[in-house]
Formats: structure tokens, C-alpha cells, sequence
């Protein structure tokens, strides 16, 4: 079965820096993994080279079948324009640490700005869908309050409805508890939990190792820029096979 995602040989280079380093992953639909490592390993920037927020150097990405930011043509592989790497990133949730809700709009009105804007939908349509959306996670009675009403725990479940009310087929989330106080971090992973179990597929950058042991089907390890270690959560927390995946967990836990 063809994979949901699938990376190949990735490199990835700041001047230097060579922050990926061939990295091959294969995702499954309906796949909950989550990535753990020490900072500047590159785990967030593979997220980032997934919808292309950053251009690869070496390698090729697909997302259900398609490359992303390339076409293949008969003499090699080439750049799409700019809109058409956008139409792509329209099958991709991301959710950051930041929460980058529109200041000046109600919650509903960011979570219906991208479907009827980017991809034309009726109001009424993303509407019906966006208020669903705030219910499943918990603030459909701050349908229309403003962001600066809410504290962090709050704002990031909006910025999840809000990528979710694109329908992706992927959700990419990094590190999407790392800004919040520690209060509001469980009530963020619970709405990921659900998610987890409904059968969407998803990639974690996370330092939440709990969640991770809970909630994802595969746990990646990544350093130096590569993927060291793979394997279901009980493998990796209980039993992990390389030594730098056990002086890692040591310290973190």
C-alpha cells in the first residue's frame, strides 16, 4: 500500500549547517507519529520541508501519491511555481508553537478566513463546519470572542479547529505545547489524543515524551540532523535499541 507520506534521501543545508541529513521516512494514513530529539536535531525543519515552508536541497517528498514542490518530467525533477506549491499546502494542517490567530477577527471568523478565501467555499459552509469544529474541541461558546480573550490553552485549540476547517489530509504540529504555561498544555493534548484516534494522519514534534508514549502509534528519534532510532512507543521508552536514544530518554525523564 502506497504510503500517506513519503520522504526520500531529504538534505537539508543552512550555509554550513547541514541540519538534514538523507533522511528516509515512510508514514502510513491514519499514522500518529511523533518526533523526539534534542534540540537541534532537525526535527522541526523536516516538518517545515514537508509543506515547503522550506525548500529541500537533495531528496524528494510525496503526500498521498503526489510530490510536493516538484513535477517529474522525463529529463528530472523540477521546481512548481509558487501557486502551485500553495494549492499543495492546502491538504496540510500545521499548528506551530505561536498561535497566529488574526488579532483583529472573532474566533469563527479565523477559522472560515482560509476555506471561503484560499479555497473559495461558501460562508455558510465553513461556518457550519468551523462551529463543529469548535465544539470537538471544547470552545464553541467562544465562537465569537477574540483571541487577546483567551488564554494559550485556548488559543491553540482555535489554531487547530482553524487548520482542521481545511480539511487536510495531514496535520503537522510543532512542538504545539512548548509556549504554553503548564496549566494549559494537558487540555491541548487531550483535543491531539482525540485526534489521534480518529484516524488522521499526523506528525508530532513534541517534547511531551507522556504523550508521545500514549498517543503515537511510532516514535522517531531523531539527531544530528538524521533518524537514528524508530519504532512503536513501548520499543523506544522501554527498551530503546541505540545508546544515544537511551542517554536521551535517561536525561529527559
Amino acid at each position: 500500500m502506497t504510503p500517506m507520506i513519503k520522504i526520500e534521501n531529504v538534505s537539508k543545508s543552512f550555509g554550513p549547517v547541514h541540519v538534514l541529513k538523507a533522511i528516509n521516512l515512510e508514514i502510513g494514513s491514519g499514522e500518529t507519529v511523533c518526533i523526539i530529539g534534542p534540540s537541534g536535531s532537525g526535527k522541526s525543519t523536516l516538518l517545515r520541508c514537508l509543506n515547503r515552508l522550506e525548500k529541500i536541497d537533495a531528496g524528494s517528498i510525496s503526500i498521498d501519491g503526489q510530490l510536493i514542490g516538484l513535477e517529474r518530467r522525463k529529463d528530472g525533477l523540477y521546481e512548481l511555481s509558487e501557486r502551485e506549491i500553495a494549492r499543495q499546502r492546502r491538504s496540510l494542517g500545521m499548528v506551530f508553537q505561536s498561535f497566529n490567530l488574526f488579532p483583529h477577527m472573532t474566533v469563527l471568523q479565523n477559522l472560515i478566513e482560509a476555506p471561503v478565501g484560499v479555497k473559495k467555499e461558501k460562508a455558510e459552509v465553513a461556518t457550519e463546519r468551523g462551529l463543529k469544529l469548535l465544539e470537538r474541541v471544547g470552545l464553541r461558546d467562544k465562537a465569537q470572542a477574540y483571541p487577546g480573550q483567551l488564554s494559550g490553552g485556548q488559543k491553540q485549540r482555535v489554531a487547530i479547529a482553524r487548520a482542521l476547517n481545511m480539511q487536510p489530509k495531514v496535520m503537522l504540529f510543532d512542538e504545539p505545547t512548548s509556549a504554553l504555561d503548564p496549566e494549559n498544555v494537558g487540555e491541548v493534548l487531550q483535543v491531539m489524543k482525540e485526534l489521534s484516534s480518529s484516524g488522521l494522519t499526523m506528525i508530532i514534534v513534541t517534547h511531551e515524551m507522556g504523550f508521545a508514549r500514549e498517543a503515537g502509534h511510532r516514535v522517531v528519534f531523531m539527531e544530528g540532523g538524521g533518524v537514528v532510532e524508530q519504532g512503536p512507543p513501548s520499543q523506544i521508552f522501554e527498551a530503546p535499541a541505540h545508546p544515544r536514544t537511551q542517554a536521551f530518554l535517561k536525561a529527559v525523564l
